[in-house]
């Protein structure tokens, strides 16, 4: 309706919404079940590992990923077509709110509460937005370095996000000539896991996201194993192919040995979850390749059996490593 016709009706004509009964918030505890609920849903790999952690440590990373997967749908969800710059404008200044202690939707009443018994910085909570950005005009990736600043914002930052909440190990600091050395917090091992992580995730959606239209692979690797965007989206195995896939993986491999080095300085009950979601996610990469990576017409998972034989091993780094 016009603004001057809205201006001179009368209001009985303008059929103004009547008002709405306040709404009340989730409880502290239907909050954090709502996000342990998405997560075994979603995530049933992740889940498995942070059922190896404390009770509040858990609890604390559930709440993390809802927020992540809630960020990630607006752009890759059922209603990604009617996002736009404002409504990620939007969605961060509710992340604001959040952070000030003020939660607007049922989730975000766990989050607030992580907040309150953890030090976590919004900063990568921004870039996981401005990932999400970047997704809304780009469905191609030149260069490695192209793809690895997207696989930093919207993987990299869970690193981030969940170290406070993991905790770093600082008993050796007890002993008086260690005294006044300062902490060694494992940032760069941090990210290079969720970059490891979000690069298997590209590799194993290859052919859910060519029928978006999306190619995750940057086109410089296509180029140097002469395969084309025309034979991606054809699903072509070949010998190129195959060569291709080799190469994305040795470099996925890459970043989750340097995540690795990372895991020792963590709190020790850390540990063993940490390893855990390491090794299981690592695992789709071999799922890939005893498929001999068809990624087009099979999805790789790692069934649950093989999960539970993963757990003993992962027990034992984080003892010995």
């Amino acid at each position: 309706m016009p603004l001057l016709l809205t201006i001179f009706l009368p209001a009985r004509m303008l059929q103004l919404p009547k008002p709405q009964p306040k709404r009340f918030l989730a409880s502290l505890c239907e909050a954090y079940e709502y996000c342990r609920q998405i997560t075994a849903k979603y995530s049933k790999t992740f889940y498995l590992g942070t059922l190896l952690m404390p009770e509040a440590k858990r609890k604390a990373i559930w709440a993390i990923y809802v927020w992540c997967r809630r960020t990630d749908e607006l752009v890759d969800g059922p209603q990604s077509a009617f996002t736009t710059p404002e409504t990620l404008d939007r969605w961060e200044s509710q992340l604001e709110s959040v952070f000030a202690g003020r939660p607007i939707d049922d989730p975000d009443v766990a989050l607030v509460d992580t907040l309150e018994r953890f030090s976590i910085d919004i900063q990568p909570f921004r870039d996981m937005i401005a990932g999400q950005r970047m997704d809304l005009y780009r469905s191609r990736y030149e260069t490695f370095a192209q793809l690895e600043l997207y696989c930093y914002r919207v993987a990299g930052t869970v690193g981030l996000m969940s170290s406070d909440v993991l905790g770093i190990d600082n008993s050796w600091a007890a002993a008086p000539w260690y005294r006044g050395k300062e902490m060694y917090i494992p940032k760069e091992e941090a990210i290079a896991l969720g970059i490891a992580n979000q690069l298997t995730n590209i590799l194993r959606d290859i052919g859910e996201d060519a029928g978006r239209g999306r190619i995750y692979l940057p086109l410089e690797d296509l180029a140097l194993f002469d395969y084309t965007e025309e034979d991606l989206f054809k699903g072509v195995i070949d010998e190129r192919w195959r060569a291709l896939m080799g190469f994305q993986i040795q470099r996925a491999r890459k970043f989750y040995h340097k995540a690795e080095r990372g895991i020792r300085a963590l709190n020790r009950d850390s540990r063993w979850p940490v390893w855990a979601a390491l090794i299981l996610y690592q695992g789709i990469l071999n799922i890939i390749e005893r498929n001999q990576y068809d990624v087009f017409s099979k999805r790789a998972f790692v069934p649950l059996r093989k999960k539970m034989l993963y757990l003993p091993v992962a027990w034992l780094r984080a003892q010995a490593l």
